[in-house]
């Protein structure tokens, strides 16, 4: 297919973990999967209530490549429930593990704010469910034409 960029994976193993509160999301994930050897993994659903949480999201009017003036910082103080957080980790070119994850909280109120993960403090509990693919030939690299961190796939 045409634009279409795939490669099949084999699904491994399937973890289950609650963080506990003051700890940060992406960091522990990180360390979790670097004691696990886990080089690729997909996030299959986190909930549980969040603060100090940082996402960017992409201006309106904006275009490619997405620079740092076309994208927008949050920071929400909180606390805020979590209502769910997406994505994946992927190894990098120096085989460093990195995330892309994307947030959606809702406020006291009711508002839903979200957008790409930076990072959050877990406040009263994090309960997410993460699988392991088992899979070679993709890495996380930064794209000059899109300006962001995308995965790229090993010719055959």
């Amino acid at each position: 297919m045409e634009k279409v960029w795939s490669r099949e994976c084999v699904t491994g193993r399937r973890f289950i973990l609650k963080i506990q509160p003051g700890a940060r999301i992406v960091p522990t994930l990180l360390d979790f999967c670097s004691a696990q050897n886990i080089t690729f993994a997909s996030m299959v659903s986190g909930i549980g209530s969040v603060r100090d949480v940082e996402f960017k999201d992409i201006q309106t009017g904006a275009h490619l490549p997405l620079t740092e003036p076309r994208t927008r910082k949050h920071r929400v103080e909180g606390p805020l429930e979590m209502l769910g957080l997406s994505g994946n980790i992927a190894p990098g070119a120096d085989k460093k593990l990195g995330t892309q994850f994307y947030i959606l909280a809702s406020k006291a109120g009711g508002e839903v704010v979200g957008g790409a993960l930076v990072d959050a403090e877990v406040f009263a509990t994090c309960e997410i469910v993460l699988a392991e693919y088992l899979v070679t030939g993709i890495e996380r690299y930064h794209s000059a034409s899109s300006g962001v961190d995308t995965l790229f796939f090993e010719e055959r």
